[in-house]
């Protein structure tokens, strides 16, 4: 394959300034066009071929995948039932926030370690993968060793994704879009698998590092959503925590979903790979993965600003959770919430009635009304 426009004066030691939007969406589709002209020969019989050639993964590596997923999936039920949901049922957390509960303190342990443990790698070790990212394809070779500490991380978050296809379809609250969610699981299984087995390991690190940050920060959000209406109380403290972490997390998945991942990832994928390895393996085939990743983010990134929308129009007066639910759970909460707009009307006539004959009712002896429930507020 020719030189790619650009690069002919550019050393590959050189870091190289990050692409703007125009320049990915141009330099990429340039490039991959030239690619796919490229290919006259690409087709079935080729792909089988590459993948015999260039997949390496052993069966110790395979068991041990199905061993850590089992291994997730077993932990998580035991700090639920011997943790997580006891102490929320200590807190005095509603029925609903009980229930939920125990998933979003799992997930916030788990990403807070993981995401703890790719920012270490990439920060803090030899690796430059995050300022330089042409530099993952540098010397690349088939079949090539992978660094332990990386197949650590691999291990990891492979069988975490396993652990979670299971966890959404068999223990986790189905929600709305529980669907792409399950989606997403299987396309990031699939991106770990196949860039561990091709020696793509180098950019998935990467791609762990730019998402698993706005996870650790929707569990704290959620978390602190589920506590602040507990025991028959308002806490202010966790409503204030919760929307500074709404906050920081719509910036942070903008900025590391939206900008970073397809400046920094894509176009090292679809541009910088091709420089470094001219006859790449299965090119196509992982650009489209991270491309399918890219139109989840931004699925996603439309929930968050409709929630936006509604708080700053004062459709929403709090931050809720981001996601609504389906099935017999939304069944209930919406003959629950028929409940309560049935109750308040009931007490608003009644107060009315009662004003009418005494007016010089103590109003400081109500007690806040939040969600149908009497509460009272506590710092």
């Amino acid at each position: 394959m020719d030189s790619l426009p650009g690069y002919d004066s550019m050393s590959v030691g050189e870091v190289e300034p990050m692409p703007g939007y125009v320049d990915l969406i141009t330099r990429a589709s340039t490039v991959m066009l030239g690619a796919l002209r490229d290919c006259g020969a690409c087709g079935l019989e080729i792909s089988k071929r590459t993948l015999l050639d260039n997949a390496y993964i052993t069966w110790t590596e395979i068991g041990l995948f199905f061993i850590c997923a089992v291994m997730w999936t077993q932990i998580r039920r035991g700090l639920t039932e011997c943790l997580f949901k006891p102490f929320a049922q200590w807190c005095g957390l509603q029925p609903q926030d009980t229930d939920k509960m125990p998933e979003s303190a799992w997930k916030l342990v788990f990403y807070t370690m993981s995401w703890s443990y790719s920012t270490y790698l990439l920060f803090f070790t030899n690796y430059n993968f995050f300022h330089n990212p042409p530099s993952v394809f540098y010397d690349w070779k088939s079949g090539m060793m992978v660094p332990m500490d990386i197949a650590i991380a691999y291990l990891i978050q492979g069988s975490f994704y396993g652990h979670s296809i299971y966890a959404t379809v068999y223990m986790d609250a189905w929600r709305k879009d529980s669907t792409v969610m399950v989606v997403h699981h299987v396309i990031t299984l699939a991106l770990i698998t196949f860039s561990y087995a091709f020696r793509f390991h180098n950019i998935g690190l990467l791609v762990l590092f730019l998402h698993d940050i706005n996870d650790v920060q929707l569990e704290f959000t959620k978390l602190n959503v589920y506590f602040k209406t507990r025991g028959g109380g308002y806490y202010p403290i966790h409503d204030i925590l919760s929307s500074m972490g709404f906050v920081s997390f719509s910036i942070t998945w903008f900025w590391f979903r939206l900008y970073w991942f397809p400046l920094k990832v894509l176009y090292a994928t679809c541009v910088s790979s091709l420089q470094s390895v001219p006859n790449i393996p299965f090119y196509f085939f992982f650009n489209f993965l991270l491309l399918m990743l890219l139109c989840m983010n931004i699925y996603w990134f439309l929930f968050i600003v409709a929630l936006l929308a509604k708080v700053l129009t004062g459709q929403m007066n709090d931050v809720k959770d981001l996601r609504e639910y389906e099935g017999e759970e939304g069944a209930q909460r919406a003959l629950l919430k028929a409940s309560e707009q049935q109750q308040q009307s009931e007490e608003a006539g009644h107060l009315n009635h009662s004003a009418e004959n005494q007016p010089l009712t103590n109003s400081t002896e109500r007690r806040q009304v939040q969600n149908g429930i009497n509460k009272e507020k506590h710092l």
